[in-house]
């Protein structure tokens, strides 16, 4: 990578594919930040554990910051970058904007979720909410481990499956599943391929 940042590298490779919007239908629309940042050697994702509720399926889930569109958003963006403002205190209006990923719909909910890629370049002091558990980075190859790979049982809401997932290894969390393991997985394919190439929004596995 000689030559270019590593957010210069993220950009054109995101250039070189055509995010594909979901087709509009009665899905509820959301929007997450997937934040990257650079600390010596390691490229490294931001993720939040949410907060620990029994009313919430995703009660203790990894994740994206974000959420639902609220109707004072502008765009799908604005979604992102307020939603990640009130849950952890991150202003990504300094940060580098990168592009964005493929819609993606949910399986288990219906929702369509549309996910925007920022760098952070200066230090930040995250803030937060009652939303939020835990904040924490996590470096990229390390989600592309082969021996991190497996098929978990997982529970949303009530109801106990079997998904793909990644183990992370962090004692006491959950493993990486659903909506964002599926992020991960297009963004690694995008910034490792560099192929120009049209991606269309992922259906639910």
């Amino acid at each position: 990578m000689s030559g270019i940042t590593l957010f210069e590298l993220i950009a054109q490779r995101l250039t070189c594919v055509v995010a594909t919007s979901c087709p509009a239908d009665d899905r509820k629309p959301a929007a997450v930040a997937l934040i990257v940042r650079q600390t010596g050697d390691l490229n490294e994702l931001l993720f939040i554990e949410r907060a620990h509720h029994p009313d919430d399926p995703w009660s203790g889930n990894i994740g994206f910051p974000g959420g639902r569109r609220d109707p004072v958003d502008k765009t799908l963006r604005h979604t992102a970058e307020r939603e990640t403002m009130e849950e952890v205190g991150i202003d990504l209006s300094g940060a580098c904007y990168l592009g964005r990923l493929s819609d993606i719909v949910g399986a288990n909910l219906p929702v369509r979720v549309s996910c925007f890629v920022y760098g952070l370049t200066e230090q930040v002091e995250p803030q937060l909410s009652h939303e939020v558990h835990d904040l924490f980075w996590f470096a990229l190859h390390e989600l592309a481990a082969p021996q991190r790979q497996l098929t978990a049982q997982v529970r949303f809401g009530g109801t106990l499956l079997e998904a793909p997932a990644i183990d992370l290894g962090l004692p006491g969390k959950a493993v990486l599943w659903g909506i964002t393991y599926r992020l991960v997985n297009q963004f690694r394919e995008v910034i490792e391929s560099g192929e120009e190439r049209k991606l269309p929004y992922e259906l639910p596995l």
